[in-house]
């Protein structure tokens, strides 16, 4: 008979919101398998708990190599519990390559939910929660990461991302560029913390607050693109969603025409509004790029 891994949910900052049954199951498995075994340790001893088990270290550096080992525990009878810093197993952490491992030899995997930073952000945020759609960290690099946001500069549906402090400004400025300095959004920081803070405001105000220094875990929550007609887009809208693909490094032609089929709108309308534009004085480029 097969064993079973179980991925446990811990909290992501009072750590009396940890679940009972997660004191349960660090005391019964038989390997706990922890991002951070110092962390680890720090909860068990909040918890009251001594785990029976093995412990072992299962984080980015070594999830490929010990995933082989954990699933011949498992496919040996082993009840296996997965562990992160925060927040559930494989929601931007490790985790799901030993899921997929697991579910490949037919091992039953379960789940002690817990405290999650996407859905706690997210109800505080007091934007749209009927729809939404998490994004995970977004690429490091400034060019790679405007060309991340331009791929949802449309989605409707409201967006959930995790953030380093010392790149908030820099991604707060982006999303402000890509999606619209008035676009809503909050900054969720500290999540049920000593010090936790909900900024709420357009994309420019918290891009501008963030230059000042912030601090802490980040949850980064912004509303998703208006609901507009086919005639509601004006020129400049447009004209500044060309630029934006431009500056990534897309030629204007294949920039003009991806932002009309986001648009809802025939090439042409597009086009004019750049010409337009460049006419003014507002050159979306710098030189023509057919």
């Amino acid at each position: 008979m097969t064993g079973t891994l179980v991925l446990a949910g811990t909290p992501i900052g009072d750590i009396s919101d940890a679940p009972p049954r997660l004191a349960e199951e660090l005391a019964g498995a038989d390997v706990v398998a922890a991002e951070d075994t110092r962390r680890l340790r720090r909860l068990t001893q909040a918890l009251g708990v001594t785990p029976k088990g093995r412990v072992v270290s299962y984080f980015e550096g070594n999830e490929s190599a010990r995933t082989p080992e954990l699933v011949e525990e498992l496919a040996g009878g082993a009840r296996v519990l997965l562990v992160t810093d925060a927040g559930m197993p494989s929601v931007s952490d490790p985790g799901y390559r030993l899921v997929a491992a697991a579910v490949e030899r037919d091992v039953k995997v379960t789940a002690v939910p817990g405290p999650s930073a996407v859905l706690t952000a997210l109800a505080l945020s007091g934007l749209p929660v009927d729809r939404f759609c998490f994004e995970g960290f977004l690429p490091r690099k400034a060019g790679e990461r405007l060309g991340r946001l331009r791929e949802v500069a449309g989605e409707r549906r409201t967006l959930v991302y995790f953030e380093a402090p010392h790149r908030l400004d820099d991604t707060l400025a982006a999303m402000a560029e890509v999606f619209g300095a008035e676009r809503r959004a909050a900054v969720c920081r500290e999540l049920t913390k000593t010090y936790e803070e909900v900024r709420r405001g357009p994309l420019a105000e918290l891009a501008a607050w963030a230059a000042q220094g912030v601090r802490g875990e980040i949850t980064v929550v912004v509303e998703g693109a208006p609901e507009r007609g086919p005639g509601e887009v004006d020129a400049a809208e447009l004209v500044r969603r060309v630029r934006v693909r431009e500056e990534a490094g897309e030629r204007r032609k294949e920039a003009i025409a991806a932002v009309a089929v986001e648009a809802g709108l025939p090439k042409r309308q597009v086009f004019d509004a750049v010409v337009a534009s460049k006419n003014a004085g507002g050159d979306p480029g710098s030189g023509e790029r057919r």
